[in-house]
């Protein structure tokens, strides 16, 4: 069940660039970390730390970036993937995280290797 706010953001969305996967009109997760990733972004704007709709600039610029480089029909294609880099450059951009901080976090789970500052 959406929140109002979550209500809010998620139709915001419909019908534009951005639009999160769906399945029978339902929002729609292949993996646990992508509801969780979703959450976070929505956590974070609706308890202030940054503007909903500057999150959504940076996830527009992040899938527009992706389809520069590669073919639209690319099997590697992942909207929550767009969805990480648009919430990791959020969170850089607002100062909750430095980029150290992000890239040791990241690699303290396995994800990555730390990014330079």
């Amino acid at each position: 069940m959406l929140t109002r706010y979550e209500h809010y953001a998620v139709t915001e969305m419909l019908g534009a660039s951005d639009t999160p996967p769906r399945a029978n009109g339902a929002l729609y997760f292949g993996h646990p970390w992508e509801r969780q990733a979703f959450g976070v972004a929505l956590a974070l704007s609706k308890a202030g730390y940054f503007e909903w709709g500057a999150f959504r600039g940076n996830l527009i610029a992040a899938i527009e970036a992706w389809e520069q480089t590669h073919a639209l029909d690319d099997p590697s294609w992942d909207y929550y993937e767009c969805w990480l880099t648009a919430l990791e450059k959020t969170i850089l951009e607002t100062g909750l995280v430095t980029s150290v901080d992000l890239g040791a976090a990241l690699a303290a789970v396995g994800e990555a290797p730390p990014l330079e500052s």
